[in-house]
């Protein structure tokens, strides 16, 4: 009778030991890691922005191409400029099978005082994409140029309100702060005008707003009706591709500065090292595939990409330099 309670026990520990293997990872002898269970990617956003058109083209790409085999399933969580999703991914510490994409709202919004989670709270795995803010205005304004704008701003500041999607202190509003700042504006006088709905292009065409600081891809289509004028852009280089070949940089207008929404991915806190390396390699074939350049070249995007230990380097650098506009506009915590 003892050696049965005795056989049993041990074949329950067992039992109990391989239930918990299993249940986040899949390990070979030698610790490789891979998933045996669908993944969940989340974009801390609505349908349709920049975070949930990253998350789904990169879905996409890892299944068509067979560069990740178990399903990949996305899902939005909007609220909080992205605050909302990540309190959700950090509900799930330790987990090898949870993925988001984040961009500098991750370090904008929290050293602005929206959210008690930072980048740093995540695992760093990956950025895969450099994407790139651009300043619009009504086909019939008076600016041609940066130049054109910003003398005026500088003369009365508070004259021309600018219109972004992101909260102030966040991306939409840096962007243009970082630009104008180096144009010698004063940043503490710009009226700048959140827009929660997604009516910013609406405000710019009836007038209640003159400048429309967003993503270069959301001005396509308008300036090919002839809607809107882009009069600069934050990247460093000219654009490839219809229409964004035409949007002068504002460094080519003689302002020094340029502004980079790097786009990439995390894991939740405490992910095992061996899923970080396995992650970490699938964006890298990711991002080297013909699937992903051609994604790239339909929405604007340039090749950004860092690995782990590299992107959380660029992490640090980016909150320090943020931190210190964010002080010099009042909105540091």
């Amino acid at each position: 009778m003892r050696k049965y309670v005795a056989f049993l026990l041990i074949a329950i520990l067992i039992s109990v030991l391989a239930a918990c293997s299993s249940d986040e990872a899949n390990s070979d002898a030698s610790g490789d890691w891979e998933p045996d269970k669908s993944i969940e990617m989340v974009a801390p956003a609505g349908a349709g922005g920049g975070w949930d058109t990253t998350a789904r083209m990169a879905a996409k790409v890892f299944k068509e191409a067979g560069i990740i085999e178990e399903d990949i399933g996305v899902i939005n969580k909007p609220g909080g400029g992205g605050a909302v999703g990540w309190a959700y991914i950090a509900g799930h510490e330790g987990s090898n099978n949870h993925l988001f994409v984040a961009s500098p709202p991750i370090i904008l919004v929290p050293l602005n005082g929206q959210s008690e989670y930072s980048y740093d709270d995540f695992t760093p795995i990956a950025n895969v994409i450099a994407d790139y803010g651009a300043f619009a205005v009504r086909a019939d304004a008076p600016w041609d140029d940066l130049n054109d704008l910003f003398e005026d701003m500088k003369a009365d500041p508070e004259s021309i309100s600018v219109v972004g999607t992101s909260s102030p202190g966040s991306m939409d509003h840096i962007q243009f702060v970082q630009i104008a700042k180096a144009a010698g504006v004063d940043v503490t006088k710009i009226k700048y005008v959140t827009d929660p709905d997604g009516v910013g292009l609406t405000q710019l065409l009836n007038g209640s707003v003159e400048v429309f600081s967003t993503g270069v891809a959301e001005t396509v289509e308008q300036v090919k009706a002839g809607t809107i004028k882009v009069l600069g852009i934050t990247a460093e280089e000219r654009l490839s591709g219809e229409v964004l070949e035409d949007f002068p940089t504002a460094i080519e207008q003689g302002i020094d500065a340029s502004f980079v929404n790097w786009r990439g991915f995390f894991g939740p806190p405490n992910m095992d090292e061996a899923a970080v390396k396995y992650y970490e390699a699938k964006f890298k074939e990711l991002s080297d595939s013909e699937e992903f350049s051609a994604i790239r070249d339909q929405y604007g995007w340039d090749e950004m990409f860092m690995g782990s230990e590299d992107y959380k380097t660029f992490l640090d650098e980016q909150n320090e330099t943020v931190q210190t506009l964010l002080d010099e506009l009042g909105l540091g915590q």
